[in-house]
């Protein structure tokens, strides 16, 4: 276990959920598959009506925070691996199509707007629903959803042109940070769209479980080290699948510790240009290596500016076990064991694992409760005070 501390302990420092719902992810994975597998055809009868009905299709992947940085992760993926060629996505949050829909909805394209949604009453996301509803000639939706009670699911129970995914009942974080909601959420809309190989990637699933269990018993001492150097600042740095990845971790950290730790998220090569004025003797980098070959030279050529800088700390993580790199950072995380070659979208599963434990464990250290970090409640668990204005055709 990656925290050495008891149940009774966690919860008197207020981190039990939370720490719970990282713990569980990998098991979790494996329980999502099931779930596709067992609804497939239904799925599939779904997928099949649509490309009957229409040539052109847009899926615009949509939440608000955690929940629309799923589909930033997956859209690049799946357009590169989608084999209708009339099947358009895109990622677009809820936040930004619910303020303008008409930078984003088109009344005479036909729409499927792709909700990710842990609790499912966050006003953006049932607004975003309704909008399109009102604005595109042809609506539909795909819902995941951790909670069958939601508003989100419910409204959408009765409709022909909706269906909706329920993720395993314990993926509904009950901690403020969203954690095993993401992941399941993340894992249920890549095997949606590759049902073709879902026999496949049963394999595929089983591996990133299995390697993400393993790496929970490897980063306690790491961390502890990462910690004791008292960093203010922290810069998660990824490319493609995990430059969205990146984002998504400097949330946790800016999250789990109520804003005390600054946080910023970039690709490599966006990094120089402007950003790279964040660093300073306090600061802590990640770097999420890719597994791609190409993309990885431009990873590594920003890993040796910043070794030769030698501003603040370094922390690589990779899926390889390569000694020239270990040489060019404070801490090396060969997070894949063996050689297995696993593409960087399924990296992200295992990677997110370290963003949330370290933001754990720094939120901990912080001397705050991780269940619920914001102690002034200007945050929290279901977004409160958005007022939703009728839209005027």
């Amino acid at each position: 276990m990656f925290l050495p501390l008891s149940k009774e302990k966690l919860i008197s420092i207020g981190a039990e959920s939370t720490v719970t719902e990282i713990l569980q992810q990998p098991r979790l994975w494996k329980e999502t598959y099931k779930i596709v597998k067992k609804n497939k055809d239904h799925i599939q009868d779904f997928l099949y009506q649509l490309s009957q009905r229409h040539e052109i299709v847009r899926f615009i992947f949509t939440g608000a925070g955690t929940s629309a940085y799923v589909g930033e992760i997956v859209v690049p993926y799946l357009k590169k691996h989608n084999s209708n060629n009339g099947w358009q996505f895109e990622a677009t949050a809820t936040t930004d199509i619910v303020s303008n829909p008409n930078y984003y909805l088109t009344k005479d394209i036909p729409t499927v707007m792709v909700s990710f949604a842990r609790s499912g009453n966050s006003p953006e996301s049932v607004a975003a629903t309704e909008i399109g509803k009102q604005l595109v000639d042809h609506f539909y939706e795909i819902i995941f959803s951790c909670n069958p009670d939601g508003r989100l699911a419910k409204k959408a129970e009765s409709s022909e042109n909706s269906l909706t995914l329920l993720m395993p009942a314990e993926s509904n974080d009950q901690g403020f940070a969203m954690t095993s909601s993401f992941t399941s959420m993340m894992m249920a809309s890549l095997l949606l769209f590759q049902l073709d190989r879902l026999e496949e990637l049963s394999d595929v699933v089983e591996t990133i479980s299995s390697v993400g269990e393993a790496l929970f018993t490897e980063l306690n001492s790491l961390l502890e080290e990462i910690i004791a150097f008292d960093f203010e600042r922290i810069i998660y740095l990824g490319s493609g699948p995990l430059g969205s990845l990146a984002r998504e971790s400097a949330l946790k950290v800016l999250e789990l510790t109520a804003g005390k730790t600054i946080s910023m998220y970039e690709t490599p090569l966006g990094f120089r240009h402007g950003p790279k004025s964040i660093q300073n003797e306090k600061s802590l980098i990640v770097l999420y290596l890719s597994n791609d070959p190409y993309t990885r030279k431009y990873d590594l050529d920003l890993l040796a500016e910043l070794h030769n800088e030698g501003i603040g700390k370094i922390v690589v993580l990779d899926s390889r076990d390569d000694n020239v790199v270990k040489e060019k950072c404070d801490w090396y995380v060969k997070a894949v064991p063996n050689t297995q070659a696993i593409q960087d979208i399924y990296l992200a599963f295992i990677y997110i694992l370290f963003a949330q434990t370290l933001a754990v464990k720094k939120s901990i250290d912080l001397g705050l409760k991780v269940d619920n970090p914001s102690v002034n409640g200007t945050v929290n668990r279901v977004v409160q005070g958005v007022i939703i204005h009728p839209l005027e055709k």
